[in-house]
């Protein structure tokens, strides 16, 4: 049986501050555009320590995070804003939705499905019909947070960010920040000051809206199932070792990454169930800030990530692992300083973007798109109680593999999602390591 949560209350929460008169309006980048009007989401869980806290005033918590999200969007003015078409933010100081839930059991009492943690979420990040019904405060909200209280003290905050606004860097980002604000004391040193006109002014936006061809896939959800399955140190380390040390030599691959060993191997297994295909893809997101020569002053926030697409032939024999790292290895590689270069000349490269899209949603390509946010400090959340227990994404509506860090920061996660009979297909070599429901 499903765990009750109840809502208690939605409100929009404004920056404590007005907005700066010259920046009323948020010009969209070349990026943003590019992208789909879905939500980026992160659930932190936090584990209430009773044996010294036993006594937890969930409504005084709760004031003391809306105060300092306040603060934080005084600071990030876009985000209390409303989008404008495909081109800009009204930067109207609105709000950020913000929803109270209680949660009817204790943190540690049972495992969560993965499939029920959309449920801590505020909102359905990838349907775009957000918010319905006589309750329903708005439909178009930038940024969107509920904070669920568990009977033990335990909480969970759930944080949905437009995809058209920001990418998963700027929204760990922004979670710090308000962590930060939350925390209190020294808080200004620990604070990210981001520029949200870098992005426009980087990558100039289209005067035209950009047109993509449609992408034919089953809004059926149910028929999808999202898995997590965890790397661990020791799994990582052989799988870099099967990749560097293959035989011969001129076919070892050079210090492959923990990302691009894990990708290829989840490749090779896709690749398995897919055998009637005449083309394999492998699409992998890359953030640009590190091969972009930015101002270290500010973080650039926004949409700054692009695909790289590494493409084989079913019938090709170089199907091996190490080959496949190598595949990869060498798509990731050419985004580099000229290749930004490529992405700022607009309309060139978004002609060759509908040319990779054409290939990739093509129904004779099997394609395995994966985001990687191993990077990103998502364990650092600390909001004043301690940093979280886990944190997790919701369920996937379709192919995708996103991967973060594990807790301690040596293995790595990969979130699985694919149809149901697919997933069954998989080796045991991969089912193997399916950790189940989120268990605390």
């Amino acid at each position: 049986m499903a765990t009750k949560i109840e809502i208690i209350s939605k409100e929009l929460i404004k920056p404590s501050s007005p907005n700066p008169h010259d920046s009323t309006v948020h010009k969209l980048s070349f990026l943003d555009q590019l992208n789909f009007p879905t939500y980026i989401s992160l659930i932190c869980f936090y584990q209430n320590d009773e044996s010294s806290r036993p006594c937890i005033d969930h409504g005084k918590r709760s004031q003391l995070l809306k105060q300092s999200l306040s603060e934080t969007l005084a600071t990030y003015y876009p985000l209390a804003g409303r989008i404008k078409g495909n081109f800009l933010v009204d930067c109207n100081d609105s709000g950020a939705l913000f929803i109270e839930a209680q949660v009817h059991c204790r943190l540690t009492q049972k495992a969560i499905p993965i499939e029920e943690l959309n449920r801590y979420l505020p909102l359905d990040p990838y349907n775009q019909n957000l918010l319905v019904g006589p309750n329903a405060i708005s439909n178009d909200v930038l940024l969107a947070i509920q904070l669920n209280s568990f009977e033990c003290g335990g909480t969970a905050i759930g944080v949905c960010i437009s995809h058209k606004i920001a990418d998963a860097m700027s929204l760990v980002t922004f979670m710090n920040t308000w962590a930060a604000k939350n925390r209190g004391n020294n808080a200004d040193e620990e604070i990210v000051r981001p520029s949200f006109d870098l992005g426009s002014h980087l990558f100039p936006p289209l005067d035209e809206e950009p047109s993509f061809p449609p992408i034919t896939q089953s809004p059926e959800k149910e028929k999808f199932v999202t898995k997590r399955f965890v790397f661990d140190k020791e799994k990582l380390a052989a799988l870099k070792d099967e990749a560097s040390s293959a035989f011969p030599r001129s076919h070892a691959v050079e210090n492959p990454t923990r990302v691009e060993a894990v990708s290829a191997f989840i490749w090779k297994h896709y690749m398995g169930i897919s055998k009637t295909k005449s083309t394999l893809a492998a699409v992998h997101t890359v953030n640009l800030r590190p091969r972009m020569k930015l101002p270290t002053e500010s973080f650039a926030f926004g949409n700054l990530a692009i695909i790289a697409t590494a493409v084989l032939m079913s019938k090709e024999e170089d199907q091996e692992y190490h080959k496949l790292v190598c595949h990869l290895q060498n798509a990731i590689e050419k985004i580099n300083d000229d290749y930004v270069k490529i992405i700022q000349s607009g309309l060139p490269y978004l002609l060759k973007s509908i040319k990779e899209i054409e290939l990739i949603f093509n129904p004779e390509t099997s394609y395995c798109f994966f985001t990687s946010w191993c990077r990103f400090p998502i364990y650092e959340v600390n909001c004043g109680w301690g940093k979280p227990i886990s944190v997790c994404t919701p369920a996937l509506p379709g192919d995708m593999v996103i991967l973060m860090n594990t807790r301690c920061g040596e293995g790595i996660e990969a979130w699985i999602s694919m149809w149901k009979n697919e997933m069954a297909l998989l080796p045991d070599k991969l089912l193997s390591l399916d950790t189940g429901d989120i268990c605390f």
